[in-house]
């Protein structure tokens, strides 16, 4: 039997897979993009409210994904996985110094932990929005997990950790001088940067909005 969880964690699950928040996916499904917030999913008195038919249809062609994949998104949130403690930190702080190795893992007893479904990726960690540079994708508050070891590919989600702290945006490609990112923010700009002045680029695999 399908529970309530299981389905808004498939979609929560979809969504990052793709480089979306729940909202995010939402959009480019030519949805509402408040339609799978987590206030829409109780109603008065704590009524479970479902996602509609048309809803997951339409996320599934966004998406190029079948409805197999999707069953095995609800089957992975039900299994009996343990979770662990990803390190965890306020982006804002990422800008310290050796916070991170050279190949993008936390390294400072500064991280705090957060509890999170074992994503069997040990060089994975979170980070907790602080600014409103990547909004109106993220907002202050929400959550991303990165994982440095995940391969980037046109499009991705990333965090690019430069000279100034870490910046979360959305990747276009990466030449033998250069790194080129589109600003999620549209009152920002797009950027080009050397890659001399990248410490790592990783991506975004998972968000909490």
């Amino acid at each position: 039997m399908l529970s309530h969880k299981q389905i808004w964690g498939a979609i929560d699950a979809l969504a990052a897979r793709h480089g979306h928040s729940p909202s995010g996916l939402a959009k480019a499904a030519g949805l509402d993009p408040t339609t799978f917030n987590k206030s829409k999913r109780l109603g008065p008195q704590g009524r479970l409210r479902w996602p509609s038919t048309e809803s997951l249809s339409r996320i599934l062609q966004a998406t190029s994904a079948n409805l197999d994949d999707f069953v095995g998104l609800m089957a992975r949130g039900n299994s009996s996985r343990g979770s662990r403690q990803l390190p965890f930190l306020k982006l804002k702080d990422a800008a310290k110094k050796k916070m991170f190795d050279g190949d993008g893992r936390p390294v400072s007893k500064a991280w705090g932990k957060l509890a999170f479904p074992d994503l069997a990726d040990d060089k994975a960690f979170a980070l907790e929005i602080t600014n409103d540079a990547a909004s109106p994708l993220f907002q202050i508050g929400d959550v991303i997990v990165v994982s440095p070891a995940a391969k980037v590919k046109r499009d991705d989600l990333v965090v690019v950790k430069g000279k100034d702290g870490c910046s979360i945006m959305r990747f276009v490609r990466q030449t033998a001088k250069r790194v080129e990112l589109t600003s999620l923010n549209p009152d920002l700009p797009d950027r080009v940067v050397e890659r001399e002045t990248v410490d790592w680029v990783a991506r975004v695999v998972w968000a909490r909005c």
